[in-house]
Formats: C-alpha cells, structure tokens, sequence
C-alpha cells in the first residue's frame, strides 16, 4: 500500500497535471482501480487531506514558520 502512495504521488508531481487529469488517464472505466478510488472519494479522503494541509499551515503561521 505504501509503495502504490509512492508511485502514485512519484507520477503526480512528475507528470505536472492535475489529479483528476491523472486520474482520468489511469483508471479503467469500471477497473479495480476506478473502484479503489471511488471508496476513497466516498469516505472523505479528499476532504481529510485538505483539512489536514489547511490546519497544519495555519498552526505553522501561529508558530512562526
């Protein structure tokens, strides 16, 4: 699992488009992928990720940082 995050990200930053993009080329339309990515979407990750990003920042700036 660690190593498909790896990839994942590895190819995002690389490849310099947008996630939905990437995700659009890669995923099979009814693929296993699509389907790993659709339970993502549907239980928050999206959204967790961004609070997290947005809460450590700002506690940053409260820092000094």
């Amino acid at each position: 699992a660690a190593s498909t995050m790896e990839g994942a990200a590895r190819l995002l930053l690389e490849s310099k488009i947008s996630p939905e993009i990437l995700k659009q080329n890669v995923c099979s339309p009814g693929g296993s992928t699509i389907k790993g990515v659709e339970a993502l979407e549907q239980n928050g990750l999206y959204s967790a990720c961004e609070d997290a990003v947005i809460k450590a920042y700002k506690r940053n700036v409260e820092l000094g940082k």
